[in-house]
């Protein structure tokens, strides 16, 4: 091939997308073209705002989670606490001065416990056994109970802001 064609041929081939580019640039077929990307364009930011709100509402989930939640350990290691001074109460004669002032200290005791989420669950006698609650340790044969319901509690449960603390330990009637 000559140079001569050879510049031909390019200069052909040049007028030929030259013209295909004319056709496929005509006014309305840029405006299509256009507004196609715009679309994917509105639709990406869409997608983008919806996963940031979706991030947001997570993160501020986890945040009022971990908020309520953070005091669990403490509160925790507090429960043997709340049953030794029970205890004591329950060993101490009436009216001894000691005695009045245990009670004072242990219904402050609570008072703060319950303003930050923590709920005794002490079942009575004959209430229903709740097993996302109790955690039964024996059965026995129980006059004037329902059978599977709680005969006696052996040690008190707590619930943190409705999850549960320690389950309550109890003994349940026997079923016939």
């Amino acid at each position: 091939m000559t140079q001569d064609q050879t510049s031909q041929d390019a200069q052909a081939q040049g007028e030929h997308t030259t013209s295909t580019e004319a056709v496929a640039d005509t006014p309305e077929a840029m405006i299509e073209r256009l507004k196609g990307e715009l679309e994917q364009l509105r639709a990406e930011s869409l997608r983008e705002r919806a996963d940031l709100d979706n991030q947001r509402k997570r993160l501020a989930r986890e945040v009022e989670m971990a908020r309520k939640f953070a005091n669990e350990r403490l509160l925790g290691d507090l429960l043997p606490l709340f049953d030794s001074m029970e205890a004591g109460l329950a060993a101490a004669p009436e009216g001894d001065p000691l005695r009045a002032g245990m009670e004072l200290t242990l219904r402050q005791l609570q008072r703060i416990a319950e303003a930050n989420g923590l709920v005794a669950v002490a079942p009575a006698a004959g209430e229903a056994f709740n097993p996302e609650h109790h955690q039964a340790m024996s059965m026995i044969d129980a006059e004037g109970i329902a059978p599977g319901a709680v005969a006696q509690t052996y040690q008190k449960g707590y619930l943190l802001n409705d999850r549960l603390l320690r389950p309550a330990l109890v003994v349940v009637a026997k079923q016939d």
